[in-house]
């Protein structure tokens, strides 16, 4: 069974929500949607006090090319433009909208019905770009990068293949698995849209072997669209990243940056991304909800939830039995790559995939001892690097050397400091000096 050549970690799974089917959550009394809700330029608002929207109502606009537009997922009154707390401490523009029923644009279809790619003859390859850029699709496994950007290759490349990344490699995470297991065909016409959209005829879904019913599923649906196969992979982590699902997937290895996936002629795109992609072009739904999952050891029910943009943390908190009492942290996202949120007040957004809520034990980190040059951060490195001396170099802000030993190379998917046996914040310290030595490369790059 196929999986990526370079490190590697085996993380505890749990996965306690795996059999938690999807169910939706309860409208929010007032939803706040923040204007940073992808990676490149901050969204404009194109509404005011006082504006009455529906669901799927242009909140706002993309502010540039790298960017993407924001709809209204509840219907009601636009309270304010002011800004909001979102999940990185940070105070932000955002749209605050009070909910009044739920009435939602007559564009948007909302039958269940199937709505196969033979069905719209007419999209081609522009018009299904355009359509994904118009519902603010971004990249839904966490990067929330502008999906219409990835699918407008650079001059001079070419897509041979298009991946999608239902891995869901991060321990506990299991909306991609329910999604999987609930929409199969939904998901399979999404890919067939982004192939259409690049131009290939090669079709690929990399699945973790620890979903069988999922890879069993999609590979007998799969056998109905052409070109497109289901490939099912060790489980490994960080699988799930771009450039080791290449790896496992086409055996091709992405060089350094700026190297990007289509230089070895691959577009890599999400499940959960491809399920938005047929829901923006088939059924003119822009994204204005997704599935997360919120889960712990001590959570009451952990739950797969399809919720609105703009609903609070809280309020998905108290919908699967509240805030456990031994709460140590708590965490967007999942345990490797996740961030630790202040607040539960915060809204979802975009690239919400996880609220993690892990107790007190569980956090508690060890006493940080010497290194010993055991080299297994080195070992586990899913880039080849070395994570020892990068952790120094930003130690000592040694910026040069840092970025001369390529830490920008880093994906920070924390393999170096979960199997350091001497407990050492490795990945703290890279991170400072991976976002340090980019600042230092765009303020070179600005003069």
């Amino acid at each position: 069974m196929k999986t990526f050549k370079i490190g590697g970690v085996h993380p505890a799974e749990n996965k306690l929500s795996a059999s938690s089917p999807i169910r939706e959550a309860a409208l929010p009394k007032q939803a706040v949607f923040s204007m940073f809700q992808h990676i490149g330029a901050p969204a404009k608002p194109v509404v005011k006090k006082g504006d009455e929207v529906k669901v799927g109502t242009l909140l706002a606009e993309a502010g540039g090319f790298v960017s993407a537009p924001i709809h209204s997922s509840v219907s009601g009154k636009v309270s304010k433009v002011d800004v909001a707390l979102d999940a990185s401490g940070t105070r932000r523009m955002a749209v605050y909208v009070d909910v009044e029923g739920d009435e939602w644009e007559e564009s948007i279809d909302r039958s269940p019905a199937l709505v196969k790619l033979s069905d719209r003859p007419e999209l081609d390859s522009k018009a299904i770009v355009e359509k994904i850029k118009n519902a603010g699709i971004v990249g839904m496994g966490g990067a929330t990068f502008p999906c219409h950007v990835k699918l407008s290759p650079p001059p001079g490349s070419k897509a041979e293949c298009v991946i999608i990344n239902a891995v869901e490699c991060e321990p506990y995470l299991t909306a991609d698995h329910r999604l999987m297991l609930e929409h199969p065909e939904e998901i399979l016409v999404g890919l067939q849209l982004i192939m259409k959209a690049v131009g290939v005829s090669k079709g690929y879904i990399g699945i973790e072997n620890n979903k069988p019913d999922a890879i069993a599923l999609m590979t007998e649906k799969a056998k109905n669209y052409a070109g497109i196969e289901v490939v099912p992979l060790k489980v490994k982590y960080p699988q799930g990243g771009e450039k080791q699902l290449i790896d496992a997937v086409i055996s091709r290895q992405v060089p350094a940056p700026p190297a990007i996936p289509i230089s070895v002629g691959a577009v890599v795109q999400n499940v959960g991304t491809a399920f938005a992609i047929y829901q923006a072009v088939m059924k003119n739904k822009p994204l204005i909800d997704r599935i997360i999952t919120v889960t712990g050891k001590s959570v009451k029910q952990p739950s797969n939830l399809l919720a609105r943009l703009g609903t609070p943390f809280q309020q998905l908190m108290d919908e699967c039995g509240g805030l456990p009492e031994d709460t140590g942290k708590i965490i967007g996202g999942g345990p490797m790559m996740g961030k630790a949120l202040l607040s539960l007040d915060v809204p979802m957004t975009k690239g919400s995939s996880g609220l993690l809520i892990m107790n007190d034990k569980e956090t508690r980190r060890a006493e940080p001892q010497p290194c010993i040059r055991c080299a297994k951060c080195v070992s586990a490195c899913p880039m080849g690097l070395e994570p020892y001396l990068l952790s120094k170099l930003s130690a000592t802000a040694d910026w040069e050397g840092a970025e001369k030993n390529d830490v920008v190379s880093c994906i920070e998917c924390g393999s170096c400091q979960f199997t350091c046996p001497s407990h050492r914040p490795l990945l703290d310290m890279i991170r400072l000096g991976k976002t340090t030595v980019m600042g230092i490369i765009r303020s070179r790059a600005a003069k």
